[in-house]
C-alpha cells in the first residue's frame, strides 16, 4: 500500500526527543480517589473559580514546600546524585493547535506555591491562546526542537543531567490531564522526577488522582503520605484561597 510521506513538525519533533529522554526513566505509579467536597462548594461559590490545573499545580507546590522529597532530581553527572532543588518548579502539559496540527508544549511555572492561584491560572491559560513567540518557555523549547540531531541530543543531555539545570529545563513535578476532553486514567511519560495527572470529577465528589515517579528519587510510602496531604491541602489551603477570592456575583431579577 503507498501511502503519503509527511514532514515531522517542530511540536512533533519535541514530542519525539522528550519520548526518547523518558525511555530509561524507572517510573512507578500510584493511583487514589480523593475526596474533594470542601473544595467544589468553595469552586463553585467563587467568583472567578480557577482551572483544575492551576489548582492541582498550587497544591502539589504546597505539599512540595513541606516535603523535600518533592523538590528532587536524579542527575547523572559529573556522578550520580540526588539533587535537592529550593523551590518547586512546575511544569503543566498545554494543549494547543499549531497550524492545523494539535500538540502539546510544556509550559514553566517557577515556586507556584508563592503565586496567587489566579496568577498560576492565568499563565496557563495565557499559554493556550497567546502565540508561541510571546512564551518564554516555548520559544526555549522551539529554539532547542529546530538544532540538528547531535546538537538537540547534547542540549537534552546537558539539561537532563546536570541537577541545576535540570530544574530549570525540565522542573521539579509536571501535571498532565485529559479531563477536559472526557473521563479516562492518563499515565504520561516525562523525564520525571514527579509526573500528576487528574480525571473528571465524580457523582460521589471525588476526582481519581494518578502520581508517576522515578523510583531512583523515592518510594511508594512517601508517595502515598503525599496523596493524602494534597486531599488535604485541595480542601484547606486551595479551598480557601477560593473563598478568599469573593462570593459569586447574585442576579437580581425583577418581579
Amino acid at each position: 500500500m503507498r501511502g503519503t510521506p509527511k514532514t515531522i513538525s517542530l511540536p512533533r519533533r519535541l514530542i519525539c526527543d522528550l519520548m526518547r529522554a523518558s525511555m530509561d526513566v524507572p517510573f512507578v505509579s500510584l493511583s487514589r480517589s480523593l475526596d474533594i467536597r470542601p473544595l467544589l462548594e468553595a469552586r463553585a461559590g467563587a467568583l472567578a473559580p480557577v482551572g483544575w490545573a492551576a489548582m492541582f499545580v498550587k497544591a502539589f507546590a504546597l505539599v512540595a514546600r513541606d516535603e523535600p522529597v518533592l523538590r528532587t532530581v536524579y542527575a547523572k553527572w559529573p556522578r550520580p546524585t540526588l539533587y535537592e532543588l529550593p523551590k518547586s518548579v512546575a511544569t503543566v502539559a498545554i494543549a494547543r493547535v499549531e497550524d492545523g496540527e494539535e500538540c502539546v508544549l510544556p509550559q514553566r511555572i517557577a515556586a507556584p506555591e508563592a503565586l496567587p492561584l489566579a496568577q498560576v491560572d492565568a499563565e496557563i491559560r495565557r499559554a493556550k491562546t497567546a502565540p508561541i513567540e510571546d512564551i518564554p518557555m516555548f520559544r526555549k523549547i522551539m529554539r532547542a526542537t529546530r538544532l540538528p540531531l547531535p546538537l538537540r541530543r547534547l542540549s537534552w543531555a546537558v539539561g537532563l543531567n546536570f541537577g541545576r539545570q535540570r530544574g530549570n529545563w525540565f522542573g521539579s513535578f509536571a501535571v498532565s490531564s485529559v479531563a477536559a476532553y472526557g473521563g479516562g486514567e492518563l499515565h504520561p511519560i516525562t523525564p520525571g522526577p514527579f509526573i500528576v495527572s487528574y480525571g473528571v470529577v465524580e457523582p460521589d465528589q471525588t476526582i481519581h488522582v494518578v502520581i508517576r515517579w522515578d523510583h531512583r528519587v523515592t518510594d511508594a510510602a512517601p508517595i502515598a503520605r503525599v496523596l493524602t496531604r494534597l486531599e488535604q491541602v485541595l480542601n484547606t489551603e486551595i479551598a480557601a484561597e477560593l473563598q478568599g477570592s469573593g462570593p459569586k456575583a447574585i442576579r437580581a431579577v425583577r418581579t
